[in-house]
């Protein structure tokens, strides 16, 4: 890898929340969390033209701010009103294959109103984290020009704002989800069929996350499979899919080009970023990395997924 660019502009909208998590390795309280935590800190390795538009309320400490800042992330997008921050709580399967969410307290993020400044509507690329598709619709309509919008959805929102959802899917260029999320969405239980139908509704690429089991892009130039880095410490599976999101886009970012097979090296980045993650609690993983361990996971997974071509 070679030093970081800043070919293209990246604009994330998300959550800044608190993340109470319960599990094998026992209770920890007051963690950082929320979707722009991970891919803003995920992506900033691969381009120093990441933006974060969220809200936090009075209650949320200033230093996580500034970190994100030493790390050039531009904060001006995050704003700070009366109330509490957003505060999900949850717990861990015993083998963190599974999860239940105990309590869910929107704070400020129930009235958050995603406000662009001007400089944040000419961003190239755009990520859409799991929010409201009626917040997304919002950046969608503000944003000028961006030559990729991706987007990220839960269950919740298949079920309670799918029309809003599909006019979200008819703008966007990249959906990720979940193989529960996508069988959802598309009612189809076979993964390449709900994807097949899934690209009907207008992206052109379906990026489907199955944790320990990877992820898959199906595309117009076929289907790829990028593989999970299998680890020896896991502790903490909550920014996983995040994290893989801002190795994506961050990568697509520093590469500069939105190719087929820059798009497959952005989902390796991606699984890179998303290994380290999980090793730590909250944003702990991702936090000093430098581009020597990135590149040696990333060379690693190379390895892992590498094979000789035959002839029979």
């Amino acid at each position: 890898m070679h030093q970081r660019s800043a070919h293209r502009s990246l604009l994330v909208v998300g959550s800044v929340a608190f993340d109470d998590i319960d599990g094998p390795f026992g209770l920890h309280k007051d963690l950082l969390g929320g979707s722009a935590s991970f891919i803003s800190r995920a992506a900033a390795y691969f381009t120093n033209k990441v933006s974060v538009v969220a809200v936090v309320g009075e209650d949320f400490p200033q230093k996580y701010v500034d970190e994100m800042t030493a790390q050039g992330i531009d904060c001006s997008g995050i704003e700070r009103v009366k109330g509490e921050t957003f505060h999900w709580v949850g717990k861990y399967a015993p083998d963190l294959s599974t999860r239940e969410t105990l309590d869910t307290r929107l704070g400020v993020f129930a009235d958050f109103q995603p406000k662009l400044h001007d400089a944040h509507r000419d961003a190239q690329l755009v990520l859409l984290g799991n929010i409201d598709p009626g917040l997304q619709l919002d950046v969608l309509r503000q944003v000028r020009a961006p030559a990729l919008v991706a987007t990220d959805t839960m269950n919740l929102w298949i079920n309670i704002k799918r029309p809003e959802l599909e006019k979200v899917l008819a703008k966007t260029h990249t959906i990720m989800l979940n193989d529960e999320e996508a069988r959802l969405f598309a009612g189809e239980h076979n993964l390449r069929r709900a994807a097949a139908a899934i690209l009907k509704a207008g992206p052109t690429s379906v990026i489907i996350k199955r944790g320990d089991a990877g992820a898959l892009l199906f595309h117009g130039g076929g289907v790829f499979a990028a593989p999970a880095m299998p680890l020896a410490d896991v502790k903490d599976p909550t920014g996983a899919g995040d994290s893989f999101a801002g190795g994506l886009l961050g990568y697509l970012a520093y590469a500069g080009d939105m190719s087929p097979s820059t798009i497959r090296t952005a989902m390796i980045m991606g699984s890179v970023m998303g290994s380290f993650a999980v090793e730590q609690f909250s944003v702990g993983g991702i936090v000093g990395l430098t581009t020597a361990k990135i590149q040696q996971r990333f060379d690693e997974l190379s390895e892992l997924a590498h094979f000789e071509r035959v002839r029979l």
